[in-house]
């Protein structure tokens, strides 16, 4: 038997960390370990025309399966292209190993052609960064980047010349069973006690709950219970904590609505659950607060604690609802469920009155008719800007959909390279871009990423021939829009000469059918919808102190418009505040 080349072994033990499949560009220095995927039968090489759209699909494999995933790019600007998708990734709380292939090992610190150093550029991005500049690093090195990437949740990068990879294995090397799932972490008894006795003394709580409440939604609303808490969330905490909630009060920050900002400000004992808000401007300094979350380093970074409980809020809940006393007293709670269905019902209107004869068509109407047809179980990638707005306000979670974005990154181009990720996972699971004709356009070569592998992902481009919201950015700071207007295509045109399924929607009445025929078909498909680029009015009321630049036009956005089928929520919800 012929002996293993570092290569081959790089990607055995990628195999063994549950990796299926490498997303990268094909180059020079990275073309032993593209060998090696093409005579491994378990993992596949998928091409794509970007590096950056590379490193988006990982991430977007990595948040849907929950299992590690992987991306590659050659030497120097090759690898360099993965960097804005990694950052993505690692803030996102994403498994992904990177594999910087680099320029050949005698020639590192010469100035030698597309040198860079990658061991130093994607520290910032990543849990463990590393350079391979001899054999007898392997496989050791490799095994710790991954236990590093899985185990603290995020992203590691591997540096690895090509000469390296085609020299031989080193002999009797050592390779240890992976670690290839996160433990959970309850805390000590003296904190859960302590917080406990917080929350026996307060007689108004509030939870404010993130992405960290994944796979704890009964824990939550069982707690919630026992103390009689309104539930607010954050963006990224939608789609855990939002369905099946009888205590929820809508979501607070940028995008919010409902009452989750009066039901944070009004209690007298906030508790954060699994959640790194980043603005702290919405958060109270005058309650106390206590935060559970599963990283340390997120613990008071926001906001001035009262409490720090290291731990998962799964194990932590399951640990301290039983040590809480019950409250019967529901008056806050249910003051502020009527507090969130009367501000639901104060908007309401903005996306209901004629909006199905409206022309160009209003966005709304457009996410608010896409939420009703799509699967129970679809995939959601949504890009950034307005296409946050949409996924924020319409979308209806259950529990079985996923919401992925650039949420805590903020990157363009994000929906379309994230879809490509969510649909390898499953091809059989309807996967849906919700993409801005900026962001598309950004990173459009992917396109033809999915006629290549023929992937079904459906694609609904809000096409306002701009860049929303900076130009609502500039209105609000007084500045006339100035560079954000977008020259388009028939994007409809231009995916069918590509042999892609498109369609054009420029009045409401075609849009649902155009839809039902998009999701029917089998391969990936496009619907180009003409969207009126001043649906969104803006609110008489709105503090300045709160937020500046993106955070105030974003706030004077969209604290006024529709709330899609929220409303319905509120008022299921209602249902459970006793009549007098």
């Amino acid at each position: 038997m012929a002996k293993q080349n570092v290569a081959e072994q790089f990607v055995d033990i990628l195999v063994r960390a549950g990796v299926q499949r490498l997303y990268g560009v094909v180059g020079d220095s990275l073309n032993p370990v593209v060998d090696a995927i093409r005579r491994n039968s378990a993992i596949d090489w998928v091409q794509v025309r970007h590096e950056e759209t590379a490193a988006f699909a990982a991430g977007a494999e990595a948040q849907i399966s929950g299992r590690l995933a992987a991306c590659a790019g050659s030497c120097g600007p090759g690898n360099l292209h993965l960097i804005n998708g990694l950052y993505d990734a690692h803030r996102s709380m994403a498994p992904v190993l990177a594999l910087a292939s680099h320029i050949p090992s005698s020639e590192i610190g010469l100035g030698y052609f597309q040198e860079t150093h990658p061991d130093q550029l994607f520290k910032e991005c990543s849990h463990y960064c590393e350079l391979i500049s001899n054999p007898q690093q392997m496989p050791r090195l490799l095994q710790t980047a991954v236990q590093q990437a899985i185990g603290r949740s995020g992203v590691s990068v591997v540096a690895l010349p090509g000469d390296i990879a085609s020299r031989p294995a080193p002999d009797k090397s050592i390779e240890h069973a992976l670690v290839t799932s996160r433990p959970t972490v309850r805390p000590g008894d003296s904190e859960i006690d302590a917080l406990a006795r917080m929350i026996d003394e307060a007689d108004r709580v509030t939870l404010f709950c993130g992405s960290g409440t994944a796979g704890a939604h009964h824990e939550v609303m069982q707690f919630a219970e026992r103390v009689k808490s309104p539930v607010g969330h954050a963006l990224r905490g939608k789609e855990w904590i939002q369905y099946d909630n009888p205590y929820d009060v809508g979501m607070s920050g940028l995008l919010g609505y409902g009452a989750a900002y009066e039901a944070t400000h009004e209690c007298d004992l906030l508790i954060l659950l699994g959640t790194d808000f980043p603005y702290n401007a919405f958060l109270p300094d005058d309650v106390r607060i206590a935060q559970i979350d599963i990283r340390p380093e997120n613990l008071g970074r926001r906001s001035k604690l009262d409490l720090a409980v290291w731990g998962d809020v799964r194990e932590t809940l399951r640990c301290l609802t039983p040590r809480v006393r019950l409250k019967n007293d529901r008056r806050f709670l249910d003051k502020m469920l009527k507090k969130h269905a009367e501000a639901l019902e104060g908007v309401i209107k903005a996306y209901t009155r004629k909006v199905d004869r409206h022309v160009p068509i209003h966005p709304e109407y457009v996410a608010s008719v896409l939420d009703e047809l799509a699967d129970d179980d679809a995939v959601f990638t949504v890009d950034t800007g307005m296409c946050n707005v949409w996924a924020a306000r319409y979308i209806t979670p259950n529990g079985r959909r996923r919401i992925i974005g650039s949420f805590s990154h903020g990157s363009m181009a994000n929906a379309l390279p994230q879809a490509i990720g969510a649909q390898f996972t499953d091809r059989g699971r309807q996967v849906v871009s919700m993409s801005g004709d900026g962001g598309f356009t950004m990173l459009m070569g992917d396109f033809l990423t999915l006629r290549q592998h023929d992937l079904p992902v459906k694609i609904v481009l809000f096409n306002n021939s701009s860049l929303g919201m900076v130009e609502l950015e500039m209105l609000v700071a007084g500045l006339p829009s100035y560079g954000t207007g977008n020259l388009n295509p028939d994007f409809a045109e231009m995916a069918r000469a590509v042999g892609v399924h498109g369609v054009r929607v420029e009045k409401p009445k075609q849009l649902a059918g155009a839809l039902k025929e998009a999701f029917a078909h089998d391969g990936p498909a496009l619907v180009d919808v003409v969207t009126d680029p001043n649906a969104l009015s803006i609110p008489p009321k709105i503090s300045a102190e709160m937020v500046t630049g993106l955070a105030l036009s974003a706030s004077k956005i969209v604290l006024d418009g529709g709330v899609g089928r929220m409303v319905q929520m509120a008022r299921s919800n209602l249902r459970n505040v006793p009549r007098p």
